[in-house]
């Protein structure tokens, strides 16, 4: 099984001005980094990020993916996907950037669930929000708990 997330470097460096995507992006590959150096905990073969820029084809690192949207009667490529290739082959694609941020996050606390270390990811607060209403393992514990 492999993953990889695809973002665009300039918005990741917040070269394009929108501050909720760089903080989002930012997440992403914080999470990222993090389910890549705990990949064996998921049994992951790899974990690729691809950081991508406009002078450059966007090509895929290792996974030959590339999703699309349809922008003023033109194809665009999308700059911000995560692939996720299953053990049959089949390939999940999420191009929605809440979407991507969850499904990290939902790796992370997975991970979180099979080591004793700390693998929490400082989120951005627009990442965090995002992330708590996943309703993921961890927080459904907790509001369990307390009902």
């Amino acid at each position: 099984m492999r993953l990889e997330l695809r973002v665009c470097q300039h918005c990741l460096d917040g070269d394009h001005g929108n501050e909720r995507r760089t903080a989002l992006l930012n997440d992403m590959v914080n999470c990222a980094e993090q389910i890549k150096e705990y990949k064996d905990v998921l049994d992951l073969d790899a974990v690729h990020i691809r950081k991508v820029r406009d002078d450059e084809p966007g090509k895929p690192a290792a996974l030959p993916v590339v999703s699309a949207t349809i922008q003023n009667d033109q194809i665009v490529l999308n700059d911000t996907q995560l692939v996720a290739e299953g053990q049959d082959g089949n390939m999940l694609v999420y191009t929605n950037p809440d979407d991507v941020l969850t499904v990290l996050a939902g790796n992370l606390d997975e991970i979180s669930k099979a080591v004793t270390d700390d693998v929490t990811v400082d989120l951005s607060q627009i990442g965090a929000e995002i992330v708590s209403q996943a309703n993921l393992g961890a927080n459904r514990g907790d509001q369990e708990q307390s009902q």
